[in-house]
Formats: C-alpha cells, structure tokens, sequence
C-alpha cells in the first residue's frame, strides 16, 4: 500500500504538520465556525416538549 499525502478535509489540500490535519489555519478556522453554528449536527429523533423548562412557567 502506498503512502498518500494527507489532505485537508475543507479544501483537499496537502497538510501542513502546525496545522494537522489541515492545510492551513484559514481552513482550520472554517471548520472550527462550522461547528459553533451547528453546521456538522446530526438529526436524532424529536425533543419531547413535555417537562421541558420554558420561559413562560417561571413567571
């Protein structure tokens, strides 16, 4: 099996190793922001709103 360069998962560029495993830290701050606005969420089943607190209960 050959070894393949490894590539940044944003831009399929090749890894810098200060930035591993991406290519860069502009790529690195992409992927950071993507995840603080739950751009890599995963659907699960539906929240049950019973039980939940709300606002309107504690006044």
């Amino acid at each position: 099996m050959p070894n393949t360069p490894a590539t940044c998962p944003v831009c399929k560029k090749p890894t810098v190793n200060e930035y591993r495993p991406f290519c860069s830290r502009g790529c690195k701050d992409r992927d950071l922001l993507q995840w603080l606005g739950d751009g890599y969420r995963i659907p699960g089943p539906p929240v049950m709103q019973e039980g939940l607190d709300s606002d309107d209960e504690a006044r």
